[in-house]
């Protein structure tokens, strides 16, 4: 697998104002053996329209347009249609780095090639602009434990071996992706650090109700996976942490 294949997956539901920027970044990109899945819940905008007009630009693309039952039902049936040797998920609004960033990502990879491919992320706002780095440090060296910090690699620059991951557990309405991570590495042997900014992420604006129904989620998810007194010990860091950095 000297040059593997990779699986990149766009949910969208009305998304049309911001999905373009996504689609110009997947069509952009100079590595050929892509595969783009955009599923999509059943939108009522343009939003299937305007991936259609993407079609020639990106060969090998499949939009899929059917109700579902929310944002991890959505990514459980692509990681189902998934043909690629990685999987890795990029929200409409977000974008690759640049537009050779598989290729300098695939140019990392040592001979052993490995179960997970991660990397840096940068926060942009609507027009694209800079605006910082994530606030989570990306480690030197990853291993499920990692995320008792949290999670410290975004999902977006979280390359997994498709063979390897698991559906999305349909229980966490917020927060699946960061126990699915956290399941992901469990089974995995190797993580490759690319040291590479690999992913511009849209700043989007969780409501309150949303974010603290999210931390409630990650506090049973960590509680789960590390164990309860780990979670509790670990969520009065955070407090502190966050008192320190005011």
């Amino acid at each position: 697998m000297n040059k593997p294949s990779f699986t990149i997956v766009t949910v969208t539901f009305n998304a049309a104002k911001v999905l373009e920027t996504t689609l110009k970044s997947v069509a952009s990109q100079d590595y050929e053996n892509i595969q783009y899945l955009i599923m999509d819940g059943a939108s009522k905008d343009e939003t299937v329209q305007l991936a259609k007009s993407y079609q020639l630009q990106i060969p090998n693309m499949t939009i899929c347009s059917e109700p579902d039952k929310g944002l991890y039902d959505a990514m459980n049936k692509a990681i189902a249609k998934a043909t690629g040797d990685y999987i890795c998920f990029l929200n409409a609004g977000d974008a690759f780095k640049e537009k050779d960033t598989l290729s300098r990502m695939v140019d990392t990879l040592p001979e052993i090639i490995p179960d997970v491919i991660y990397g840096e992320t940068e926060i942009v706002d609507g027009q694209g602009n800079f605006l910082r780095m994530r606030r989570l440090n990306t480690p030197e060296v990853l291993n499920w434990k990692s995320f008792k910090q949290g999670m410290v690699v975004c999902h977006q620059a979280f390359f997994a071996r498709t063979a390897l991951v698991p559906h999305y557990d349909m229980q966490y309405r917020f927060s699946a992706d960061f126990d699915w991570c956290i399941r992901v590495m469990k089974q995995s042997k190797t993580l490759h650090n690319t040291h590479l900014t690999l992913v511009k992420y849209l700043q989007e604006g969780l409501t309150t109700q949303n974010h603290k129904a999210s931390l409630k989620e990650r506090f049973r998810i960590m509680a789960h996976h590390y164990g309860w007194f780990s979670a509790v010990a670990q969520h009065l860091w955070f407090v502190i942490r966050a008192v320190l950095k005011s």
